[in-house]
């Protein structure tokens, strides 16, 4: 069971910026990203390999730039869910407009293990937030909990 399962008013905002990536496909759409975040602290995002992802065909490893993707979304993600606590039972507009301005400022990727799997699981928690800035913690395993790469993330939240 996921958060949005309990929470229909998050459910609705999710929907809301769904149907805009639906009318103008996004990077994130095309990683295709199973969203299972269990709780508003927590971001857990879910991929399998797709041929697409592969950056070394001999091995059948994940290309550097997917393992980056995935963990800046799963921080973006993780950022989301933090201002959503901040906006929760406010106007809609109010709520879009400020959870909008999430943006990565910074990233750091350190790639510990060749991403050798069938299926990720990528993890972002809050370290910090602040006013304008928010700092994340991100983690990427296999389907054998082995850890693949770790992130930290800075992004603009006001």
């Amino acid at each position: 069971m996921s958060i949005y399962d309990e929470d229909p008013e998050l459910q609705s905002l999710v929907d809301f910026f769904q149907n805009m990536i639906s009318e103008r496909p996004t990077f994130d759409s095309f990683m295709d990203l199973a969203d299972e975040s269990p709780d508003l602290d927590t971001a857990v995002l879910k991929f399998e390999t797709r041929d697409d992802f592969i950056g070394n065909a001999v091995y059948r490893i994940l290309h550097g730039g997917i393992i980056s993707a995935v963990l800046d979304t799963a921080g973006g993600a993780a950022v989301f869910m933090s201002v959503y606590k901040q906006v929760k039972g406010k106007p809609r507009e109010y709520q879009t407009k400020t959870i909008s301005k999430n943006a990565t400022v910074d990233l750091r990727v350190d790639y510990l293990r060749p991403g050798k799997g069938k299926r990720f699981t990528a993890k972002a928690w809050i370290l910090r937030a602040g006013n304008k800035f928010a700092v994340t913690r991100m983690e990427l395993t296999n389907e054998d909990d082995v850890l693949i790469a770790v992130g930290t993330g800075t992004y603009s939240v006001g």
